[in-house]
């Protein structure tokens, strides 16, 4: 069997406020496996996947490629963890959709043309060449979708995190979305309201209740279990 890629063992976490969010998670993921993550919205999916890359940090729960991730260790793991979140506007912040793409390889690299390129190349994986020059904002909601995934491919990750990606984005849109993740060979973890969606990406589903995962296994059979039948 292939090393983990994530590994998470007993995963707790409270909010400030005393919400148990997350209460004794465990959870796998291994190379080429595409994982849907669903339950009702206050279940703990988001805060879950908030913790594979590092923007929430509890204890020494979370391990990728091998790595603790803990404050120390939080820039390599987002190196290796990219994540897409449900609102694209929240990572489509420049004037144009290149700047944009180059931005996180830029930081890294402190590098120009090798920030350019491997926007370019992001770009074009999504479908987007030929729109470098356009401003976000002027975009369709599924061409920004397709701009924050090229933002997120450009840093080369191994694992790469969707929080809903189907939210704002038409029947044409999802297809398309779907399309794009299909070509793409790294490991998922994908959050998601969607059962149709899911089955048509997901090799597995992880069922989250009241901060704990319930069930995992085929996304029918979960859904089956469930009776889950919320989009």
């Amino acid at each position: 069997m292939d090393p983990a890629l994530i590994e998470v063992r007993n995963l707790c976490y409270t909010y400030e406020d005393g919400t148990r969010a997350l209460d004794g998670i465990d959870f796998t993921l291994r190379a080429g496996e595409t994982v849907a993550l669903l339950g009702a919205n206050g279940s703990g999916k988001t805060t879950f996947v908030l913790h594979l890359n590092g923007l929430l940090v509890s204890g020494n729960s979370v391990s990728v490629c091998g790595l603790t991730v803990a404050k120390d260790t939080v820039a390599k793991v987002r190196r290796t963890v990219g994540v897409v979140f449900q609102d694209s506007d929240e990572q489509l912040f420049m004037p144009t959709v290149l700047d944009d793409v180059a931005f996180g390889p830029l930081n890294l690299l402190g590098n120009s043309a090798d920030a350019v390129a491997a926007a370019r190349q992001a770009l074009s994986l999504v479908g987007m060449a030929g729109h470098e020059q356009k401003a976000p904002y002027h975009l369709s909601a599924g061409e920004k979708r397709r701009v924050a995934i090229a933002g997120v491919l450009a840093m080369s990750p191994r694992i790469l995190v969707f929080d809903e990606p189907t939210t704002f984005l038409d029947p044409p849109g999802q297809r398309e979305l779907l399309g794009i993740l299909r070509t793409l060979p790294q490991a998922k973890v994908i959050v998601t309201h969607d059962v149709q969606f899911a089955r048509a990406i997901a090799t597995r589903a992880a069922f989250f209740q009241k901060g704990r995962i319930v069930a995992e296994g085929g996304v029918d059979d979960v859904v089956a279990q469930f009776n889950w039948r919320a989009e």
